[in-house]
């Protein structure tokens, strides 16, 4: 069928082409809320092109599946998808292997929600040990001081929140950068950027050999800190946040020659010392409108043959 070659065309070239574009383009470093639309709309039409090859697989293999997708089509949308006619041969094995597909990722998923409350537990079980409740404090309290010689701060996502800081980022961090700080990490609560990076993960590690999952997973744990850094900028400034991360990493040996871990906090930080070159509304509302369409034009490709022989 000519529908299942388009779909699996268009979704091949999704996943080869538009990583690439992505990853010339300086736009995502100057909106990373609307890179991270872009980046959703690109796997989710990946995706939405297996799922539709699979449904089409199997309604051209199977009258009984058949029977449920095409039931309310007139006979002539059923002759436009070959429908009753001789099935190609592997039209079922390709429909048998995208279903495989679909349930390997469910699985992967599942064991990523099921690995992740396993470690919160664990950290909750730590930080109880480590800052024990003391009498008097407010039960369920959302904020844990932690004694520590190194500043940092964490969100502990889940069904009673925690913001983490560490007493070193304390005595360290005075006022608006102290705010900054906190106000980044609560820019990850907000826009729940936790399932975002286990989505990412679930589908990299499920499908390894897959190039735009593994880009995908990457990008996500760049822009999300991104998106952050610009939420707290908002509110504090972007000098203010930068010397706030500065201030927190500063001991961590990412700064200067050999950098290895975390080598992304100079680029961030010279990102927010360097003025915005912000979108004009009308390109912004463009690139929105267009992120907001991938996903639709699979489902597109899937139905312009009915669309046909209903005209």
């Amino acid at each position: 069928m000519m529908v299942l070659a388009a779909l699996f065309l268009l979704g091949a070239l999704t996943a080869v082409v538009a990583p690439r574009l992505l990853a010339r383009a300086g736009w995502p470093d100057r909106e990373p809320v609307l890179a991270l639309w872009v980046w959703q709309c690109v796997v989710a039409a990946v995706l939405l092109c297996c799922v539709l090859s699979m449904t089409l697989s199997a309604a051209a293999s199977w009258q009984a599946v058949a029977g449920h997708v095409f039931a309310p089509a007139p006979q002539a949308v059923l002759e436009a998808y070959a429908i009753g006619r001789t099935a190609s041969p592997w039209a079922a094995a390709t429909a048998v292997t995208l279903a495989c597909g679909g349930v390997w990722t469910g699985a992967m998923l599942v064991r990523e929600v099921v690995r992740t409350r396993a470690r919160r537990r664990l950290r909750r079980a730590e930080l109880l040990v480590r800052a024990p409740q003391l009498p008097g404090e407010e039960s369920g309290s959302r904020l844990v001081v932690l004694e520590g010689e190194r500043p940092d701060a964490w969100w502990l996502p889940g069904t009673a929140p925690r913001l983490v800081i560490t007493t070193a980022a304390l005595r360290r961090l005075k006022g608006r950068q102290l705010d900054a700080l906190v106000a980044h990490e609560e820019g990850h609560a907000q826009a729940r950027h936790d399932w975002l990076l286990h989505c990412s993960a679930a589908l990299a590690v499920g499908f390894p050999q897959v190039p735009v999952f593994a880009a995908f997973r990457a990008e996500m744990h760049r822009l999300v800190e991104l998106a952050a850094d610009d939420m707290a900028s908002r509110r504090f400034g972007r000098l203010t946040t930068a010397l706030a991360l500065v201030e927190v990493n500063e001991d961590r040996g990412v700064f200067g020659p050999g950098a290895a871990p975390l080598a992304d906090v100079p680029q961030r930080v010279h990102r927010l010392l360097t003025p915005p070159d912000r979108f004009t509304a009308a390109r912004r509302l463009g690139l929105t409108a267009a992120a907001a369409m991938v996903p639709v034009v699979p489902v597109l490709v899937a139905f312009i043959p009915g669309l046909r022989a209903l005209g």
